[in-house]
């Protein structure tokens, strides 16, 4: 068994499962020129951050808020085109000169061919929640979890609580012909699709393979035969405590199906986790008895009562009202029905105990929220609930649980990161389900950040907390979310999505001190109450940032040289090129070799005096003057430069990036 590490602090009752409730109640009342402050589009070699922050009291604004930028420049926002608009923005991946962004609505495809002005190739509707996208080779794949997704793709929405209409799982599309995708099939599973991950098996060329991450409660067998919610124990075909593994043969993805559900998270018990805010704890206390007066409904996670919205009510009403045969409104009978069984609804649906579940230790997480797999090292990271897993894929049907830690200074566990080299990984915490503002003053930083670990034979070790920490009002959803690495050759650089919060770039190098070093943000939605929006996920792909604004479309960004990232570190990110990209499917970076990535090594060398002044600028000299040459006396110049590199680094400040140089160096030499 996989060992249990614990990072511990004064932990007050669990709220581990407090965010499923929120995404999957909180999505149904998402429906979904800005100026700039004196600090956007500057450019600054300063290594301090502007003070005061500039993203502190934007104006607000749907489509004109204030916005606020720092070694970073907007290039282009592009709206939802009209059947998108006011609906959720979520996932975004990539193929060739395309960002396909999911949507509640569907998908939409963007030629970024000019990042300055994406065009919309196609807008594809097809409703079901979250749509979180992935791409591969001429295939595309939507997740669908919510229970309103139709088979048949229409926007009428599935009104029953048992129906042979709805769809939960993965959607697949044939996309060779991009602005025409073809719905060639799916796979229902019992809990749908919240995320999903697409894995290559380098042993397997015939298919593809999906990790498919499900939240929500198990289905009615009576819609899906055979899902069950008892325990393991009672049940060995039970859809808790599981992934899903689905295999799409390439030639026939029609064919695709379920081949195994590796249980991952056997013997965890429930992880602790902190409390909510006390600000938040109290509201939520008020809420709920004003809803309880006017006739609302309400349930309790946790001990903290919530209010239900009407978009999670009314289906539920609906059913009652058919499954007795009648018709029209329902009866005050109904409602009190349906009271009668909310709190059990939504305990199966953030994961109370499942029927037969034994006494004692509350169990752990019956499902991941996100899977991050890196092939090229053979490792998976699960976000999963509370906890978050290492797993081994080489054998990938079977996926194995070989490290798990847990954090009370964590809510809910949502996605993980490694870095290149695979030496650290890094999980983010969606404290609140990306409905709530928990980057506010009052809010602790250690709280719905992301959490960094060292990586060393396996075993994940705790350094250190990573939270954008311009305070947010309390009308703007934030929290950590998704984001990527940026290929900065020797150094850990990630760009990351805080809704509301806007993107944040920063450097965890060093493990135990991350740093921002960019960022982009605008102001609320509204001033006067919350409205979702922000940054889903900030992506950099191909040269640019994209990320996924919620409620205002596609941004695309641009970095820009500062005293953290010259303009050559740039140039070599820039010189990495992917056919495509699912974030989830984390690929590992390879440096072409060229005279960019050469110069980015020698920048960092004299920005951390790694190697002396004055040898530093001799370099710097010496490939100006090999850079006119070609030929072999390019190769030779290049050649006796690796060499007195090697020699240079047995005594340099920082011996690893010299010879990390002196490789590079003798790369270009032999290209």
């Amino acid at each position: 068994m996989a060992s249990v590490k614990r990072v511990h602090h004064p932990a007050t009752p669990s709220t581990a499962r407090l965010g499923l409730l929120v995404l999957t109640i909180g999505a149904l009342s998402l429906a979904g020129c800005a100026s700039s402050s004196p600090s956007a589009g500057s450019a600054s070699m300063s290594t301090a951050a502007p003070k005061p922050d500039p993203r502190v009291g934007l104006r607000a604004g749907a489509t004109n808020a204030a916005e606020a930028s720092w070694n970073l420049r907007l290039v282009s926002n592009t709206p939802s085109s009209e059947k998108f608009v006011g609906v959720t923005n979520s996932d975004i991946s990539f193929v060739g000169n395309y960002a396909i962004q999911g949507n509640y609505n569907g998908f939409q495809v963007w030629d970024i061919s000019n990042p300055a002005k994406p065009t919309l190739k196609i807008g594809f509707l097809c409703p079901a929640s979250q749509s979180d996208v992935s791409v591969y080779k001429n295939l595309l794949f939507v997740s669908g979890e919510g229970n309103s997704g139709r088979l048949d793709c229409g926007t009428q929405g599935v009104r029953d609580t048992v129906s042979h209409e709805r769809l939960r799982g993965i959607r697949i599309f044939e996309i060779t012909d991009i602005t025409n995708p073809k719905y060639v099939g799916n796979v229902q599973t019992c809990r749908g699709s919240h995320t999903h991950t697409v894995v290559e098996d380098p042993k397997d060329k015939e298919n593809v393979y999906i990790y498919v991450s499900g939240s929500a409660g198990v289905r009615s067998p009576s819609e899906l035969p055979g899902c069950s919610r008892l325990a393991p124990d009672k049940d060995p075909n039970s859809a808790l405590f599981r992934i899903e593994v689905i295999k799409v043969p390439l030639a026939h993805p029609d064919q695709a199906s379920i081949v195994s559900s590796p249980r991952i998270f056997n013997d965890l018990t429930e992880a602790p986790a902190h409390g909510e805010a006390p600000e938040d704890a109290a509201a939520a206390a008020k809420a709920a008895a004003e809803a309880r007066a006017a006739g609302g409904y309400t349930a309790k996670i946790n001990g903290t009562e919530y209010v239900l919205p009407p978009g999670f009510i009314q289906p539920r009403l609906d059913s009652i009202v058919k499954a007795r045969n009648g018709s029209g409104a329902p009866t005050a009978a109904d409602s009190a029905a349906l009271r009668g069984a909310v709190q059990g609804i939504v305990d199966q649906l953030v994961g109370a105990a499942p029927d037969g579940a034994p006494k004692g230790p509350r169990p752990g997480p019956t499902q991941c929220h996100d899977i991050t797999v890196y092939p090229a090292i053979g490792l998976a990271g699960g976000a999963c609930g509370g906890y978050g897993l290492l797993l081994d894929i080489r054998d990938v049907v079977n996926p194995k649980r070989i490290d798990a830690v847990a954090d009370s200074n964590f809510s809910y566990w949502h996605s993980a990161t490694f870095n290149n080299d695979g030496t650290q990984i890094l999980f983010s915490d969606e404290w609140g389900g990306g409905g709530q503002p928990k980057c506010r003053a009052t809010d602790k930083p250690e709280w719905g950040a992301d959490a960094i670990f060292t990586l060393v034979n396996n075993k994940m070790t705790f350094k250190s907390y990573y939270k954008m920490l311009a305070p947010q009002t309390q009308f703007e959803n934030c929290v950590a979310h998704n984001g990527s690495l940026i290929p900065i050759p020797g150094r850990d650089i990630m760009v990351q999505g805080w809704y509301q919060g806007g993107i944040s770039v920063f450097d965890w190098t060093d493990a135990a001190h991350p740093k921002e070093i960019a960022f982009f943000d605008r102001g609320p939605v509204d001033s006067t109450k919350m409205e979702g929006g922000g940054s889903w996920s900030a992506y950099w792909y191909n040269g640019s940032i994209y990320s996924s604004e919620i409620s205002r479309g596609l941004d695309i960004f641009q970095l820009t040289p500062s005293g953290f990232i010259s303009q050559n570190e740039i140039d070599a990110a820039k010189s990495v090129k992917l056919d495509y990209l699912n974030v989830q499917g984390q690929p590992q970076f390879v440096w072409p070799a060229s005279f960019a990535v050469l110069r980015a090594y020698l920048d960092q060398l004299s920005r951390s005096n790694g190697l002396a002044a004055a040898r530093v600028s001799a370099v710097r000299k010496e490939l100006d003057r090999v850079e006119k040459l070609t030929g072999q006396a390019r190769k030779d110049a290049l050649t006796q430069l690796a060499t007195q590199l090697h020699s240079d680094a047995t005594t340099a400040a920082d011996q690893a990036r010299v010879h990390k140089l002196a490789a590079a160096v003798g790369e270009l030499a032999g290209a």
